[in-house]
């Protein structure tokens, strides 16, 4: 193996190491929490790559809104004062045909899928929490929502693929002879920077203590005041937006559509139950661990052998350590 070959492996296996973190961190933030699997993991990722999209995009949102721009500006001379105010609302409007660009996009849709968990969680999980077998209820009835997100997006943005444009835009990072995309090195930057985020936010702030105080013992916490109700909630909005960022990571690497957060929900759960089931540092250093054994066997043996190894790796892992790498660690 070459030395260029070991740059470019590493270099992947950040790449896919970030986003499995990303979206394995909520769903890890989620099972300590709520002590439930959110199936619908998946569906958010796509969420926020659409809603990236929708909002950046000229064939999007700006595309919608024009004919209301043609119809404000057309009239406002009839409509006297209102006429007057909504004016430039209406020449603004004609003038976003380009979209509104990613520097719009990102936080609103990482926002939006932040509402879009808030509403899957009132919807498909807080009608179980407390009842006998609610877990595997609510496993059900989070594939059911995924399944339901996923043709609704089919239905309303069509069958045709979708990508985001680049955030950053250039020639690539030369690293020992080996290119490496500046999207690519965003995503190694730019994610554990939002996990030391997440970290902060989870040791510093009221909630985020909060937060801890229901994983460690939801029991305790209640007798402490905490209102245990309002933090399921707002974990699964904290977790969606980790999902949502992970779905705009991917939108610039790959085509978007309905099912692309399949497949990697399927790895973010061998990475929180590699890492170790409600451990947000094992599950961290698990994505990384699992990112760098998935691109280093797909270049040793071949693309279709990497999940076996993969696979293979986390039985292993489970022979000697049932409860994963940091399993039964306060996170």
């Amino acid at each position: 193996m070459t030395l260029e070959a070991i740059v470019a492996i590493i270099a992947s296996g950040l790449v896919s190491g970030s986003l499995y973190a990303l979206m394995a961190s909520g769903l890890s933030l989620v099972w300590g929490t709520v002590r439930m699997f959110n199936f619908a993991h998946g569906a958010l990722v796509m969420i926020g790559a659409y809603a990236g999209w929708y909002i950046s995009n000229r064939g999007g949102l700006a595309k919608v809104l024009q004919p209301l721009g043609k119809s404000i500006t057309a009239n406002s001379e009839d409509w006297g004062l209102l006429g007057d105010l909504l004016h430039p609302l209406g020449e603004w409007i004609l003038s976003i045909k380009g979209g509104f660009g990613l520097l719009a996009g990102v936080p609103l849709a990482i926002i939006f899928c932040g509402i879009a968990g808030y509403v899957i969680y009132m919807l498909l999980v807080k009608p179980f929490v407390g009842k006998p077998g609610a877990d595997l209820v609510v496993i059900i009835t989070t594939i059911a929502g995924a399944s339901f997100l996923q043709n609704a997006v089919q239905v309303l943005f069509g069958p045709r693929y979708k990508q985001l444009d680049r955030i950053l835009k250039g020639p690539p990072v030369e690293v020992l002879d080996t290119a490496i995309g500046l999207q690519e090195v965003l995503i190694i930057v730019l994610t554990p920077v939002s996990l030391l985020l997440l970290n902060l936010f989870l040791k510093r702030s009221k909630l985020g203590l909060a937060i801890r105080a229901v994983a460690q013992n939801d029991d305790f916490a209640r007798l402490v005041g905490i209102n245990v109700n309002q933090i399921y909630p707002l974990t699964f909005v904290v977790s969606s937006m980790l999902a949502g960022l992970a779905g705009l990571m991917l939108g610039g690497l790959f085509f978007i559509l309905p099912t692309m957060g399949s497949e990697p929900l399927l790895r973010a759960f061998v990475v929180v139950v590699f890492g170790g089931l409600g451990s947000l540092p094992g599950t961290i250093i698990g994505a990384y661990v699992i990112g760098l054994i998935e691109q280093s066997s797909a270049y040793v043996f071949s693309l279709y052998w990497a999940p076996v190894v993969l696979f293979a790796t986390l039985i292993l892992v489970l022979i000697f350590r049932p409860r994963g790498l940091m399993g039964g660690e306060n996170s």
